[in-house]
Protein backbone atom coordinates (compact mmCIF):
# COMPACT_ATOMS: atom_id res chain seq x y z
CA UNK A 1 0.00 0.00 0.00
CA UNK A 2 1.60 3.26 -1.26
CA UNK A 3 0.00 5.45 2.24
CA UNK A 4 -0.77 5.19 4.80
CA UNK A 5 -4.12 6.88 5.40
CA UNK A 6 -5.83 6.16 8.31
CA UNK A 7 -9.17 5.69 6.61
CA UNK A 8 -7.43 3.10 4.49
CA UNK A 9 -6.48 1.03 7.57
CA UNK A 10 -9.83 1.23 9.36
CA UNK A 11 -12.12 0.31 6.53
CA UNK A 12 -9.54 -2.64 5.93
CA UNK A 13 -9.86 -3.77 10.17
CA UNK A 14 -12.53 -5.84 9.87
CA UNK A 15 -11.64 -8.61 7.40
CA UNK A 16 -14.06 -11.46 7.93
CA UNK A 17 -16.32 -11.90 5.66
CA UNK A 18 -19.05 -12.92 7.70
CA UNK A 19 -19.25 -10.13 9.80
CA UNK A 20 -22.26 -7.51 9.44
CA UNK A 21 -20.14 -5.08 9.01
CA UNK A 22 -17.67 -6.12 6.37
CA UNK A 23 -20.52 -4.90 3.82
CA UNK A 24 -20.90 -1.33 5.21
CA UNK A 25 -16.96 -1.09 5.00
CA UNK A 26 -16.14 -2.78 1.41
CA UNK A 27 -18.89 -0.12 0.41
CA UNK A 28 -17.73 3.41 1.79
CA UNK A 29 -13.88 1.48 1.24
CA UNK A 30 -15.30 1.56 -2.31
CA UNK A 31 -16.60 5.09 -2.64
CA UNK A 32 -13.28 6.36 -1.47
CA UNK A 33 -10.91 4.39 -3.40
CA UNK A 34 -13.55 5.65 -7.00
CA UNK A 35 -13.44 8.94 -5.53
CA UNK A 36 -9.59 9.28 -5.22
CA UNK A 37 -9.00 7.14 -8.52
CA UNK A 38 -11.02 9.40 -10.93
CA UNK A 39 -8.58 12.30 -11.15
CA UNK A 40 -5.98 9.65 -12.81
CA UNK A 41 -7.73 8.91 -15.64
CA UNK A 42 -4.92 9.04 -18.94
CA UNK A 43 -5.60 12.48 -20.92
CA UNK A 44 -6.57 12.22 -24.68
CA UNK A 45 -8.49 9.12 -25.22
CA UNK A 46 -12.02 9.80 -26.64
CA UNK A 47 -15.01 8.06 -24.39
CA UNK A 48 -17.87 7.34 -25.66
CA UNK A 49 -21.14 5.56 -23.84
CA UNK A 50 -23.43 4.09 -26.24
CA UNK A 51 -24.67 1.03 -27.07
CA UNK A 52 -24.21 -2.26 -28.92
CA UNK A 53 -26.58 -4.34 -29.71
CA UNK A 54 -29.08 -2.53 -27.21
CA UNK A 55 -26.45 -3.36 -24.62
CA UNK A 56 -24.55 -0.33 -23.23
CA UNK A 57 -21.05 0.40 -23.95
CA UNK A 58 -18.41 2.32 -23.16
CA UNK A 59 -15.60 3.20 -25.75
CA UNK A 60 -12.43 3.86 -26.04
CA UNK A 61 -11.13 5.57 -28.85
CA UNK A 62 -6.67 6.30 -28.53
CA UNK A 63 -5.52 9.85 -29.55
CA UNK A 64 -3.80 8.82 -32.76
CA UNK A 65 -6.45 9.14 -35.61
CA UNK A 66 -7.77 5.98 -37.30
CA UNK A 67 -7.47 7.54 -40.91
CA UNK A 68 -5.05 5.76 -43.01
CA UNK A 69 -4.53 2.97 -40.40
CA UNK A 70 -6.09 0.05 -38.88
CA UNK A 71 -5.33 -0.11 -35.11
CA UNK A 72 -5.93 -3.05 -32.88
CA UNK A 73 -9.78 -3.68 -30.99
CA UNK A 74 -10.35 -5.33 -27.73
CA UNK A 75 -13.66 -6.12 -25.60
CA UNK A 76 -13.45 -6.58 -22.15
CA UNK A 77 -15.61 -7.93 -19.50
CA UNK A 78 -15.10 -6.45 -15.94
CA UNK A 79 -15.34 -9.07 -12.94
CA UNK A 80 -17.39 -8.27 -9.58
CA UNK A 81 -18.87 -11.70 -8.92
CA UNK A 82 -21.96 -10.69 -11.93
CA UNK A 83 -22.94 -8.72 -9.10
CA UNK A 84 -20.42 -5.67 -9.17
CA UNK A 85 -18.66 -3.76 -10.78
CA UNK A 86 -19.49 -1.15 -14.04
CA UNK A 87 -17.45 -0.77 -17.28
CA UNK A 88 -15.61 2.38 -15.53
CA UNK A 89 -15.42 0.97 -12.05
CA UNK A 90 -14.08 -2.63 -10.09
CA UNK A 91 -15.43 -2.94 -6.41
CA UNK A 92 -11.44 -2.19 -5.57
CA UNK A 93 -10.07 -0.04 -8.86
CA UNK A 94 -11.06 1.32 -11.70
CA UNK A 95 -11.65 -0.39 -14.91
CA UNK A 96 -11.62 3.02 -16.61
CA UNK A 97 -7.96 3.71 -15.84
CA UNK A 98 -6.52 0.27 -17.35
CA UNK A 99 -8.73 0.41 -20.15
CA UNK A 100 -7.66 4.40 -21.36
CA UNK A 101 -3.82 2.83 -20.85
CA UNK A 102 -4.45 0.19 -23.26
CA UNK A 103 -6.41 2.31 -26.02
CA UNK A 104 -3.31 4.95 -25.14
CA UNK A 105 -0.60 2.96 -25.19
CA UNK A 106 -1.46 0.04 -27.59
CA UNK A 107 -3.36 2.63 -30.04
CA UNK A 108 -6.51 0.11 -29.13
CA UNK A 109 -10.33 1.05 -29.49
CA UNK A 110 -11.19 -0.86 -26.34
CA UNK A 111 -15.36 -1.47 -25.90
CA UNK A 112 -16.08 -2.22 -22.08
CA UNK A 113 -19.34 -3.78 -21.66
CA UNK A 114 -21.82 -2.65 -19.16
CA UNK A 115 -23.67 -6.39 -18.76
CA UNK A 116 -26.99 -6.65 -17.08
CA UNK A 117 -26.05 -7.75 -12.97
CA UNK A 118 -27.31 -9.45 -10.09
CA UNK A 119 -30.34 -8.55 -8.12
CA UNK A 120 -31.91 -7.58 -11.72
CA UNK A 121 -30.15 -10.66 -14.02
CA UNK A 122 -29.13 -14.27 -13.98
CA UNK A 123 -27.39 -16.23 -15.93
CA UNK A 124 -27.67 -16.86 -18.97
CA UNK A 125 -28.57 -13.26 -19.34
CA UNK A 126 -25.04 -11.57 -18.81
CA UNK A 127 -23.24 -13.74 -21.71
CA UNK A 128 -26.03 -13.53 -23.64
CA UNK A 129 -25.51 -9.29 -23.17
CA UNK A 130 -21.67 -9.79 -23.77
CA UNK A 131 -22.13 -11.81 -26.67
CA UNK A 132 -24.67 -9.77 -27.86
CA UNK A 133 -22.48 -6.80 -27.97
CA UNK A 134 -19.46 -9.18 -28.88
CA UNK A 135 -21.51 -9.90 -32.43
CA UNK A 136 -21.82 -6.30 -33.14
CA UNK A 137 -18.20 -5.31 -32.64
CA UNK A 138 -16.88 -8.10 -34.80
CA UNK A 139 -19.47 -6.67 -37.96
CA UNK A 140 -17.25 -5.55 -40.44
CA UNK A 141 -19.17 -2.03 -40.78
CA UNK A 142 -18.41 -1.60 -36.86
CA UNK A 143 -14.77 -2.65 -37.44
CA UNK A 144 -14.15 -0.01 -40.33
CA UNK A 145 -16.23 2.92 -38.59
CA UNK A 146 -13.70 2.68 -35.76
CA UNK A 147 -10.86 1.37 -38.23
CA UNK A 148 -10.24 -1.32 -36.53
CA UNK A 149 -7.64 -4.45 -38.28
CA UNK A 150 -9.99 -7.19 -38.27
CA UNK A 151 -6.94 -9.71 -37.82
CA UNK A 152 -6.25 -7.90 -34.73
CA UNK A 153 -8.81 -8.18 -31.89
CA UNK A 154 -8.81 -9.22 -28.49
CA UNK A 155 -11.23 -10.59 -26.38
CA UNK A 156 -10.39 -10.01 -22.37
CA UNK A 157 -11.71 -9.81 -18.83
CA UNK A 158 -11.23 -10.45 -15.40
CA UNK A 159 -12.53 -12.99 -12.82
CA UNK A 160 -16.08 -13.21 -13.56
CA UNK A 161 -15.43 -11.25 -16.57
CA UNK A 162 -13.13 -13.64 -17.49
CA UNK A 163 -15.73 -16.22 -17.68
CA UNK A 164 -17.46 -14.21 -19.65
CA UNK A 165 -14.85 -13.29 -21.78
CA UNK A 166 -13.69 -17.45 -22.42
CA UNK A 167 -17.24 -18.15 -22.84
CA UNK A 168 -17.61 -15.97 -25.70
CA UNK A 169 -14.40 -16.28 -27.46
CA UNK A 170 -15.33 -20.48 -27.32
CA UNK A 171 -18.85 -19.58 -28.64
CA UNK A 172 -17.62 -16.91 -31.49
CA UNK A 173 -14.67 -19.14 -32.30
CA UNK A 174 -15.55 -22.11 -31.63
CA UNK A 175 -18.73 -23.16 -32.43
CA UNK A 176 -20.00 -24.27 -35.49
CA UNK A 177 -23.30 -22.11 -35.52
CA UNK A 178 -20.86 -18.81 -35.84
CA UNK A 179 -18.82 -20.09 -39.03
CA UNK A 180 -20.60 -18.09 -41.23
CA UNK A 181 -18.86 -14.72 -39.11
CA UNK A 182 -15.97 -13.13 -41.30
CA UNK A 183 -14.49 -12.23 -38.09
CA UNK A 184 -13.88 -13.82 -35.20
CA UNK A 185 -11.09 -13.13 -32.08
CA UNK A 186 -7.56 -13.16 -32.61
CA UNK A 187 -6.67 -13.48 -29.17
CA UNK A 188 -7.93 -13.97 -25.17
CA UNK A 189 -6.81 -12.31 -21.85
CA UNK A 190 -8.16 -13.89 -19.49
CA UNK A 191 -7.19 -12.14 -15.63
CA UNK A 192 -7.35 -14.57 -12.92
CA UNK A 193 -10.93 -16.25 -14.28
CA UNK A 194 -13.52 -18.44 -12.81
CA UNK A 195 -14.13 -21.20 -14.89
CA UNK A 196 -16.01 -23.83 -13.12
CA UNK A 197 -18.22 -24.73 -10.20
CA UNK A 198 -18.69 -28.41 -9.68
CA UNK A 199 -15.47 -28.73 -7.42
CA UNK A 200 -15.10 -25.69 -4.29
CA UNK A 201 -12.45 -28.59 -3.02
CA UNK A 202 -9.61 -27.84 -5.53
CA UNK A 203 -5.92 -27.31 -3.91
CA UNK A 204 -6.04 -23.39 -4.41
CA UNK A 205 -9.75 -22.84 -2.98
CA UNK A 206 -8.67 -24.86 -0.18
CA UNK A 207 -5.49 -23.08 0.54
CA UNK A 208 -6.94 -19.44 -0.04
CA UNK A 209 -10.29 -19.93 1.75
CA UNK A 210 -9.66 -17.04 3.86
CA UNK A 211 -7.54 -14.94 2.28
CA UNK A 212 -9.03 -11.47 0.62
CA UNK A 213 -9.91 -10.20 -1.53
CA UNK A 214 -12.02 -13.21 -2.59
CA UNK A 215 -12.91 -15.45 -0.17
CA UNK A 216 -14.45 -19.37 -0.93
CA UNK A 217 -17.46 -18.95 0.80
CA UNK A 218 -17.96 -15.49 -1.25
CA UNK A 219 -17.20 -17.47 -4.54
CA UNK A 220 -19.83 -20.19 -3.84
CA UNK A 221 -21.97 -17.32 -3.06
CA UNK A 222 -21.84 -15.42 -6.35
CA UNK A 223 -21.89 -18.91 -8.39
CA UNK A 224 -25.44 -19.35 -6.90
CA UNK A 225 -26.35 -16.13 -7.58
CA UNK A 226 -25.47 -16.49 -11.03
CA UNK A 227 -26.93 -19.75 -11.45
CA UNK A 228 -30.15 -18.35 -8.99
CA UNK A 229 -29.91 -21.21 -6.94
CA UNK A 230 -31.19 -20.56 -3.08
CA UNK A 231 -28.66 -20.31 -0.87
CA UNK A 232 -29.34 -22.22 1.72
CA UNK A 233 -28.35 -25.04 -0.52
CA UNK A 234 -24.75 -23.69 0.01
CA UNK A 235 -23.67 -26.10 2.50
CA UNK A 236 -24.13 -28.55 -0.35
CA UNK A 237 -21.66 -26.98 -2.30
CA UNK A 238 -19.02 -26.76 0.13
CA UNK A 239 -18.75 -30.34 0.65
CA UNK A 240 -19.11 -31.23 -3.53
CA UNK A 241 -22.40 -32.72 -2.85
CA UNK A 242 -23.75 -31.24 -5.87
CA UNK A 243 -21.06 -33.43 -8.01
CA UNK A 244 -21.33 -36.66 -6.19
CA UNK A 245 -20.23 -39.63 -8.75
CA UNK A 246 -24.07 -40.68 -8.66
CA UNK A 247 -24.99 -37.92 -10.85
CA UNK A 248 -25.20 -39.43 -14.39
CA UNK A 249 -25.58 -36.73 -16.04
CA UNK A 250 -22.22 -35.81 -14.83
CA UNK A 251 -20.50 -38.35 -17.00
CA UNK A 252 -16.19 -39.63 -16.56
CA UNK A 253 -15.26 -37.66 -19.73
CA UNK A 254 -17.20 -34.20 -18.07
CA UNK A 255 -15.21 -35.04 -14.76
CA UNK A 256 -12.01 -35.43 -16.57
CA UNK A 257 -12.19 -32.03 -17.80
CA UNK A 258 -12.06 -30.47 -14.14
CA UNK A 259 -9.98 -33.16 -12.84
CA UNK A 260 -7.41 -31.22 -11.28
CA UNK A 261 -5.17 -34.31 -9.77
CA UNK A 262 -4.84 -34.56 -13.40
CA UNK A 263 -4.20 -30.93 -14.93
CA UNK A 264 -2.44 -29.63 -12.27
CA UNK A 265 1.44 -30.22 -12.09
CA UNK A 266 2.38 -31.59 -8.22
CA UNK A 267 3.79 -28.11 -7.46
CA UNK A 268 -0.08 -26.86 -6.96
CA UNK A 269 -1.10 -30.24 -5.86
CA UNK A 270 0.76 -30.06 -2.60
CA UNK A 271 -0.48 -32.50 -0.54
CA UNK A 272 -4.17 -31.86 -1.16
CA UNK A 273 -6.37 -35.14 -2.07
CA UNK A 274 -9.56 -35.08 -4.38
CA UNK A 275 -12.82 -34.50 -2.65
CA UNK A 276 -14.72 -36.98 -4.01
CA UNK A 277 -18.72 -37.68 -3.10
CA UNK A 278 -20.54 -41.21 -3.93
CA UNK A 279 -23.97 -39.64 -3.10
CA UNK A 280 -25.43 -36.28 -2.63
CA UNK A 281 -27.95 -34.57 -3.32
CA UNK A 282 -30.64 -36.88 -5.40
CA UNK A 283 -31.12 -35.12 -9.00
CA UNK A 284 -29.06 -31.81 -7.87
CA UNK A 285 -27.84 -31.83 -11.16
CA UNK A 286 -31.63 -32.12 -13.15
CA UNK A 287 -32.30 -29.21 -10.95
CA UNK A 288 -29.80 -26.76 -11.82
CA UNK A 289 -28.99 -27.93 -15.76
CA UNK A 290 -27.20 -24.73 -16.08
CA UNK A 291 -24.20 -26.22 -13.76
CA UNK A 292 -22.78 -27.87 -16.92
CA UNK A 293 -23.69 -25.60 -18.79
CA UNK A 294 -20.42 -24.58 -20.84
CA UNK A 295 -21.62 -20.93 -21.46
CA UNK A 296 -21.33 -20.29 -17.64
CA UNK A 297 -19.08 -23.07 -16.89
CA UNK A 298 -15.93 -22.62 -19.78
CA UNK A 299 -13.97 -25.73 -18.55
CA UNK A 300 -16.43 -28.52 -19.39
CA UNK A 301 -16.26 -27.66 -23.08
CA UNK A 302 -14.70 -30.14 -25.02
CA UNK A 303 -11.60 -30.55 -26.67
CA UNK A 304 -12.91 -29.73 -29.95
CA UNK A 305 -14.50 -25.92 -29.09
CA UNK A 306 -11.26 -25.75 -27.11
CA UNK A 307 -9.10 -25.85 -30.32
CA UNK A 308 -11.12 -23.22 -32.41
CA UNK A 309 -10.18 -20.78 -29.89
CA UNK A 310 -7.80 -17.97 -29.89
CA UNK A 311 -4.34 -18.21 -28.41
CA UNK A 312 -4.70 -17.21 -25.17
CA UNK A 313 -2.51 -15.17 -22.10
CA UNK A 314 -4.04 -16.47 -18.41
CA UNK A 315 -3.23 -14.98 -15.16
CA UNK A 316 -2.97 -16.64 -12.03
CA UNK A 317 -2.00 -15.52 -8.55
CA UNK A 318 -0.82 -18.27 -5.97
CA UNK A 319 -3.16 -16.42 -3.04
CA UNK A 320 -6.48 -16.74 -4.82
CA UNK A 321 -8.94 -19.79 -4.82
CA UNK A 322 -9.45 -19.09 -8.63
CA UNK A 323 -5.83 -20.16 -9.23
CA UNK A 324 -6.44 -23.61 -9.93
CA UNK A 325 -9.27 -23.20 -12.48
CA UNK A 326 -6.83 -20.45 -14.52
CA UNK A 327 -3.76 -23.13 -14.58
CA UNK A 328 -6.36 -25.83 -15.89
CA UNK A 329 -8.06 -23.86 -18.68
CA UNK A 330 -4.27 -23.25 -19.54
CA UNK A 331 -3.91 -26.86 -19.31
CA UNK A 332 -6.55 -28.13 -21.51
CA UNK A 333 -6.78 -25.11 -24.17
CA UNK A 334 -2.50 -26.35 -24.37
CA UNK A 335 -3.61 -30.02 -24.83
CA UNK A 336 -6.00 -29.07 -27.67
CA UNK A 337 -3.14 -27.07 -29.47
CA UNK A 338 -3.51 -23.37 -28.78
CA UNK A 339 -1.21 -21.50 -27.91
CA UNK A 340 -0.81 -20.23 -24.68
CA UNK A 341 1.16 -18.00 -21.90
CA UNK A 342 0.54 -18.63 -18.58
CA UNK A 343 1.26 -15.78 -16.64
CA UNK A 344 1.49 -16.84 -12.80
CA UNK A 345 2.28 -14.61 -9.63
CA UNK A 346 3.40 -16.35 -6.52
CA UNK A 347 3.09 -12.83 -4.59
CA UNK A 348 0.11 -12.25 -6.23
CA UNK A 349 -3.94 -12.02 -4.28
CA UNK A 350 -7.18 -11.95 -6.21
CA UNK A 351 -7.91 -8.71 -7.02
CA UNK A 352 -3.94 -7.24 -7.31
CA UNK A 353 -4.41 -6.18 -11.07
CA UNK A 354 -6.72 -3.83 -10.77
CA UNK A 355 -4.64 -2.13 -7.72
CA UNK A 356 -2.51 -0.13 -9.50
CA UNK A 357 -2.56 3.06 -8.11
CA UNK A 358 -2.48 5.41 -4.72
CA UNK A 359 -4.82 4.69 -2.29
CA UNK A 360 -4.10 0.97 -3.04
CA UNK A 361 -0.93 0.52 -4.81
CA UNK A 362 0.66 -2.97 -4.80
CA UNK A 363 4.08 -3.39 -7.02
CA UNK A 364 2.39 -7.07 -7.49
CA UNK A 365 -0.72 -5.35 -9.75
CA UNK A 366 2.04 -3.06 -11.65
CA UNK A 367 3.65 -6.43 -12.49
CA UNK A 368 0.25 -7.81 -13.51
CA UNK A 369 -0.76 -4.85 -15.80
CA UNK A 370 2.64 -4.43 -17.54
CA UNK A 371 2.77 -7.80 -18.09
CA UNK A 372 -0.74 -7.36 -19.44
CA UNK A 373 0.35 -4.49 -21.84
CA UNK A 374 3.22 -6.47 -22.77
CA UNK A 375 1.49 -9.32 -24.11
CA UNK A 376 -1.07 -7.47 -26.07
CA UNK A 377 1.63 -5.76 -27.47
CA UNK A 378 3.32 -8.39 -28.61
CA UNK A 379 0.48 -10.80 -29.30
CA UNK A 380 -2.74 -8.62 -30.69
Amino acid sequence: MARNDPLIISMLAETNPQSQSFTKNLDLFCYFVRFKTVIRAVPGVKVSDITFAGIPVRVYEPPAGGEGHLRRGLMYFHGGGWAFGTTSESLIGSYDITNRMVSDELNTVVVSVEYRLYPDAHFPVPYLDCLAAAKHFLSPEVLAKYSIDPDRVAVAGDSAGGNLAAAVAQEVNGKAIFCIMSVKFSVQALIYPVLQALDFNTPSYLQNQYIPLLYRTNMIQFWLQYLNIDLSLMPEFFVNNHSALQHSSLTPELRSRLDWNVLLTQKYKKNYNPVIVEKGSEGFLKKVPSLLDVRAVPLLAGPEVLAKCPRAYILTCEHDVLRDDGLMYARRLQDAGVAVTSDHYEDGFHGCFSLTSWPLEFDVGKRALRSYLNWLQNNL
